[in-house]
């Protein structure tokens, strides 16, 4: 059976904050075709790389299918009692409090629903807190500290309807591809306008009109800078004002400021303001840049604060943007799935709140206080006062900062429990307990995405082995932990209506989030429920589903907005000669936190393989590092191992490096080992952006580039692996030289009896071996003194094949050579590129786009093709 005859099923795509409708149509062999849903109004169809993808990765391989107790798999039965008995038993000796959840944005509502009621309503603690912690508290804060609620005030259509975009700290073009896309399309049918604001120079930066690169962290001096510029223009909305406490004193403050912070040249400070004030539709849009500093809250704010001294908020195409990192990082804030919030967007800190959540439930207990944000609650099981943890769909051992600390503390945590997809994660070999929770496209529920939009999730393939639903396996801990009527779920659209009907409490006591309309939804109505933004309210005079703030209407006691006087922080961690470098940390275009799922995709893989490091080229010659060499990254917290990356689009004395790689796939490139566990006082969101480190050329004695036909084994200092259509691949360095070349790749492979042909020159340190059974190649080691230098794409492709040149390391000239991938949707190779740009006259991005679909799906690789362009242009212009 093929699947074609199947009929598609709607639900919505598991990575970014965008939440994209997807159509998934099983193929009736495990696997499942995917492609964008034309109907759904975050992406009308288009998908980004990683969303194109997605049927690549979900096969089986890797997936925990039973539960393990102690590392041995048990039933069902067992494991969850032993969860209820451990939690019960440390609850009862050492209070609520030694308990703790960490879960995740990748949670659904429905599950992060129940985590929240059984940890603040049940166990009586609010010590549960998320991997949103890492990404948008301080959105949250700033949020709550001007609206009164964590409300996104505006839409997606406010992008469309946009005369100019501003995005600060947002790389939208590779983190959100489909939004930018919109934006692109805006300019194109417009003339909308791009304003980036970001230390390096990003795939953003192709398309904008200006490109502000301030130093790390002065995002409050460039804003303060542009509220006195909208006073001084004369641009103050003196009737939205009467909707406005503390106008006087943030701008006394602003004009305190200092400009020079920045690190701008004054003439495009200038420029800035002038097309802010002088364009009446303006989107600033903002994401981890802003959000992921100690000054965090205060940056959100600074934005926040701009938008209602000109009144440009809540109508089309005007106001303040946080784009979401995560699928669900909405919804769990929705479900008060933050330590220091109730559900409904009710205040933990109000009594009135927790009186209404706990006759709601009916609850035995609720917390008085908000409970540990992330950073302290690992500090807390490092200190031996959390004694029981249960971590949901996270990797805190590689995504919190300071992670050694972090995955030292979970190693010593008297219970742990984790719930995941796989045991193949650096936090799930730390387990106690393992429970094997359904994947994305066997789950069921809602997610809610940037703009407030609640979309379905839908199961279109049967859960594997054993595996179960998180809502079900919190519920049936709870049942166990004796609140078996609190817990008796019988499916996720019964604990929707639950979430609906508290929402209408909420909207009485004055809270934006309700979706009270819904409570009655029946299951029929519920497995067919539409994308629906909220609020959804049985209320005449409340919102449908559109704008806030246009008239005021604010949730802070009296009805007002509140501006705030704020000040230009540095980041906490300061450069010196110890540690002369700013280190920048994110996202690449084609992978997904900790690549449980992207990496399991090959096309994904083929753009970026390897973790690296970005320097500017005066850096790089101060330190004698060569392109393609390995450096050596530490800081007082940890050290890393990056491959570097010679390039300006990173200032002097700046570096950036990506976040995704792990234990399992390069040990010595966790960069968050390097990231110290400062955060922001207000949001309690960590500084993940601006670590102090240092930097040197890792003197390896030799290198390595190693293809198979299935997986690889390493051993040496250095390693980094990435799967391929034909097996995996990996780069190799190590101190020490090697004699026996052959056994250490029989090792590396575990290849004990294979045919081996090797070439060796001991003199100038190359060996190449290759490794054959039945004629057939199944792997292959190149090694030299230096970065090897082979065609790796090719080489990649060569296992299972007769392949008889491959210790070559070239593709035999009768064979085109498409190059490195460059466009993951379409997997259009640089090599391929190039050449039509040559043969066929190409001259422009679309008309790279019209002969080779590069660029056409999502769009992220364009500022590539456009870099591939003018390198094409160069040697004609130096005739």
């Amino acid at each position: 059976m093929d699947g074609a005859g199947l009929p598609e099923t709607r639900s919505t795509c598991p990575y970014c904050g965008v939440g994209c409708g997807v159509l998934l149509r099983p193929d009736g062999r495990g696997g499942l075709a995917v492609r964008g849903d034309p109907d759904h109004p975050a992406n009308f169809g288009r998908l980004c790389s990683k969303g194109s993808a997605l049927g690549e990765t979900v096969g089986l391989e890797g997936r925990l299918l039973a539960p393990r107790v102690d590392g041995l798999e048990t039933d069902w039965d067992s494991a969850l009692q032993q969860v209820a008995d451990r939690f019960s038993a440390v609850i009862a000796e050492h209070g609520p409090d030694a308990a703790a959840f960490y879960v995740s944005g990748q949670l659904l509502t429905e599950d992060y629903y129940v985590a929240n009621k059984l940890m603040k309503g049940f166990i009586g603690s609010a010590n549960i807190d998320t991997n949103s912690r890492l990404c948008m508290a301080s959105t949250v804060a700033g949020h709550r500290r001007a609206f009164g609620t964590d409300t996104v005030p505006g839409t997606y259509e406010d992008l469309d309807d946009a005369d100019l975009v501003v995005l600060v700290g947002s790389n939208m073009a590779w983190c959100h591809p489909v939004l930018y896309q919109r934006v692109l399309a805006a300019r194109k049918a417009r003339g909308t306008r791009i304003v980036v604001v970001d230390p390096r120079r990003t795939a953003s930066c192709e398309a904008a009109d200006l490109h502000l690169p301030l130093m790390p962290g002065s995002d409050v001096a460039l804003f303060n800078r542009l509220l006195t510029a909208i006073q001084d223009a004369g641009a103050i909305d003196a009737d939205f004002l009467r909707h406005v406490d503390g106008f006087d004193a943030a701008m006394a403050a602003a004009r305190d400021e200092s400009g020079a912070a920045t690190g701008l040249l004054e003439a495009d400070i200038t420029h800035f303001c002038a097309l802010w004030i002088g364009t009446a539709k303006v989107v600033t849009v903002f994401s981890q840049g802003v959000n992921q500093s100690s000054s965090g809250s205060d940056k959100v704010n600074a934005i926040l604060n701009c938008h209602l001294a000109a009144g440009r908020i809540g109508t089309p195409g005007c106001g303040p943007f946080s784009v979401t990192g995560q699928p669900n990082a909405m919804g769990g804030r929705e479900v008060g799935g933050l330590a220091n919030m109730l559900a409904c967007h009710l205040d933990i800190e109000r009594a009135d709140h927790r009186a209404a959540v706990q006759a709601f439930w009916a609850a035995p207990a609720m917390p008085q206080a908000p409970g540990l944000k992330a950073v302290e609650m690992f500090r807390a099981v490092a200190a031996g006062r959390i004694k029981a943890l249960w971590i949901i769909h996270t990797n805190p051992a590689v995504s919190m900062p300071d992670a050694d600390a972090v995955r030292g503390a979970i190693a010593r945590c008297d219970f742990t429990v984790v719930s995941d997809i796989t045991a193949a994660t650096d936090t799930a070999r730390l387990a106690d307990v393992l429970l094997p929770a359904t994947a994305w496209a066997e789950k069921d529920g809602t997610v809610t995405n940037s703009d407030r939009t609640i979309s379905r999730q839908r199961a279109v393939l049967p859960a594997p082995g054993q595996a179960r639903p998180d809502w079900q396996i919190l519920a049936q801990v709870g049942q166990r932990m004796g609140w078996s009527d609190a817990f008796d779920y019988e499916s996720p659209a019964e604990i929707f209506r639950e979430h609906a009907a508290l929402s209408g409490i909420a909207a009485k006591l004055g809270r934006d989030f309700d979706i009270s309309a819904l409570r009655d939804l029946g299951d029929v109505a519920y497995d067919a429920l539409p994308p629906t933004r909220w609020p959804v309210s049985d209320n005449a005079a409340a919102a449908k589903g559109g704008r806030f703030f246009a008239q005021g209407g604010f949730f802070h006691d009296g009805g007002k907005a509140r501006m705030l006087p704020l000040h230009h922080r540095p980041p906490a961690a300061r450069t010196g000669p110890r540690y002369p470098f700013r280190l920048n940390t994110g996202r690449v275009r084609d992978q997904w936190h900790t690549m449980t799922r992207t990496g399991l995709s090959p096309r994904l893989s083929a753009h970026l393989a390897e973790p690296f490091l970005d320097l500017h080229p005066a850096d790089a010659a101060d330190l004698g590092i060569g392109r393609a060499d390995l450096v050596r990254v530490t800081s007082r917290d940890g050290q890393a191992i990056l491959r570097a990356r010679i390039t300006d689009s990173v200032a002097r004395g700046q570096v950036f490096a990506p976040m995704h790689w792990t234990g399992e796939t390069a040990p010595s490139a966790r960069i968050d080992a390097l990231v110290a566990a400062v955060t922001d006082p207000v949001s309690g969101q960590p500084e993940s952006k601006a670590a102090v480190v240092a930097l040197s050329r890792f003197p390896a004695a030799w290198y390595g580039f190693a293809v198979s036909d299935g997986a690889l084994y390493p051993q040496s200092d250095y390693w980094a692996l990435a799967r391929t259509a034909r097996g995996c691949r990996a780069e190799l360095a190590g101190l020490d030289p090697v004699d026996d070349w052959e056994g250490t790749a029989r090792a590396l492979f575990r290849l004990p009896d294979a045919e081996v042909q090797m070439v060796r020159d001991e003199a100038r340190g190359i060996a190449r071996l290759a490794f054959r059974n039945d004629g057939r190649l199944r792997a292959a080691l190149f090694v030299a003194a230096s970065p090897v230098a082979v065609m790796r794409d090719y080489l990649a492709g060569l296992p299972g094949s007769a392949a008889q040149n491959a210790l070559s390391g070239l593709r035999p000239g009768d064979q085109p050579d498409p190059g490195p991938v460059l466009c993951a949707c379409f997997s259009v190779g640089v090599n391929t590129i190039l050449g039509a740009i040559a043969s066929d006259g190409l001259s422009s991005v679309d008309s790279v786009g019209a002969a080779l679909r590069a660029g056409t799906n999502c769009g992220s690789c364009r500022s590539e093709i456009a870099a591939l362009l003018a390198m094409a242009r160069a040697p004609e212009a130096a005739q």
